[in-house]
């Protein structure tokens, strides 16, 4: 049986979470306090402190007071819902001694509930004579907002016992009114005897079907018809993720006005680097740490990278593939593992011969960055969404500037720092073979297959439109 030393349960607001309460302090030496972390309150309304510590004391340090919670007699803990002081949650979910009840209800009747509370301004009825009636006014936005903070927090909890290897107790509302359930969650908290009853101090408050507590029910329906409940429109997402690669970044500066370009490669990183160059002085080959310190020395600086449409980045980067030596191997491998015609060691491809294996490339690639090759998926074909997804891990930049119009995005960035204009801007770089002797449609749909998310993200039509 577990040893828990602490317990928390995460729900929400309308959940069921009173009952659930409730029935927890029913158990031997088992003590929940309530919303402990609640910004508006200490554990219940109208309470000044909890465990001796003030609310004053616990805004300015949450830490003391779940260190009370955890060490008073017996087994202790509280009610933790996501608009709570987010700076103790990560004590709750890193902690394998702190057990976590997950309480859940459909998000819908939770919605009504809180509308219906919120009118009356009743949040937990303990005798129904003395029930306030109301019906809830449907808003759909408000409704998406409410169905996505449950689910990122659902999502963040679930990560967290993911990665820290812990388990949790999962209880619906339904389940929170079933006897043997709060048993087996007795027996699962390592508590001897469960509740024989439920606790009768508690009553259910708005008991009537959702046609009946709704007064637009028929929009209602309309427009949780319209919801994607299992996110059948989603581009699924395979490719491992990526750092940042920091060192790959360039910078330059003229006293506190700076650039500092992530480049996305295959990326004209000479054509860039010596434009910057002639802008200021150049800074790379950062840490970290170091680019933390460019950014305190260049208060005036602004980040930006290319984009560039995924049909020529997957040229340059097959040119790339063709022509750097250390790819010989990768060469080898797709010549014999994965059939793809090309050249052998010294030899080139004639324009159909070029076309041909540059296709077959892009349906490769499909593979690839779904991580279903034995050839990890390099930087120079990772989908550009994966790579600004890893730029932001440690910065996002300011500006994405366009590939087709590197001239006006460039000449507007500028401006922002107010650095010098005089240096003619980069051009963008096409590689030793025109894409436009080697296009068509069947390389714009491989690419297309390849990289739906990069299509969806960054709004690309076809090359040659």
């Amino acid at each position: 049986m577990a040893n828990f030393e602490s317990f928390v349960i995460l729900a929400e607001m309308r959940t069921g979470s009173n009952l659930l309460e409730a029935a927890v302090n029913m158990l031997p030496d088992t003590h929940c306090h309530g919303e402990a972390f609640n910004p508006a309150l200490i554990g219940y309304p109208n309470r000044t402190d909890l465990l001796g510590i003030s609310k004053e004391a616990r805004d300015a340090d949450p830490k003391e007071l779940w260190k009370k919670i955890r060490k008073a007699p017996g087994l202790n803990g509280c009610r933790y819902f996501h608009e709570h002081d987010p700076r103790v949650l990560g004590l709750m979910l890193n902690d394998p001694k702190c057990a976590k009840i997950v309480l859940t209800r459909n998000p819908v009747e939770s919605y009504v509930s809180l509308k219906i509370a919120r009118s009356t301004g009743q949040w937990k009825l303990g005798d129904a004579k003395h029930r306030r009636v109301a019906q809830a006014e449907f808003d759909a936005t408000d409704f998406e907002d409410h169905l996505e903070s449950l689910q990122n927090f659902q999502i963040k909890i679930m990560n967290a016992l993911q990665v820290s290897g812990q388990t949790a107790f999962y209880i619906d509302y339904e389940d929170a009114q079933d006897i043997a359930v709060l048993n087996g969650l007795a027996k699962w908290l390592g508590v001897a005897d469960g509740p024989e009853a439920l606790p009768d101090n508690l009553v259910v408050q708005n008991p009537e079907s959702l046609e009946e507590k709704v007064r637009n029910f028929p929009q209602m329906e309309a427009s949780l018809a319209r919801l994607d409940r299992f996110n059948l429109s989603r581009t699924p997402n395979f490719e491992p993720r990526r750092g940042p690669n920091v060192p790959g970044f360039i910078a330059t500066a003229v006293d506190k006005a700076g650039l500092l370009y992530m480049p996305l490669r295959p990326a004209p990183d000479a054509e860039f680097r010596d434009w910057l160059q002639k802008l200021g002085e150049i800074s790379d080959g950062f840490s970290q740490k170091t680019l933390r310190q460019w950014k305190r020395q260049t208060p005036q600086h602004r980040s930006f990278t290319v984009l560039r449409h995924p049909v020529m980045r997957v040229h340059l980067a097959f040119l790339a593939l063709l022509d750097w030596p250390n790819f010989a191997e990768t060469r080898e491998t797709l010549r014999k593992a994965y059939k793809m015609p090309l050249p052998k060691e010294g030899q080139s491809l004639e324009q159909d011969a070029y076309r041909t294996a540059l296709t077959a490339f892009a349906v490769w690639l499909k593979s690839s960055v779904n991580s279903q090759t034995s050839l990890p998926v390099h930087q120079l074909w990772a989908s550009q969404s994966t790579m600004l997804q890893a730029f932001a891990s440690f910065a996002t930049p300011d500006l994405l500037v366009r590939e087709d119009r590197l001239q006006e995005d460039l000449a507007y960035l500028l401006a922002t720092t107010g650095l010098s204009h005089e240096p003619p801007l980069p051009q963008p770089d096409c590689g030793r073979i025109a894409l436009g002797d080697v296009y068509s449609a069947e390389l714009e749909q491989a690419v297309r297959d390849a990289y739906p998310r990069d299509y969806m993200q960054f709004g690309f039509t076809d090359w040659s439109a």
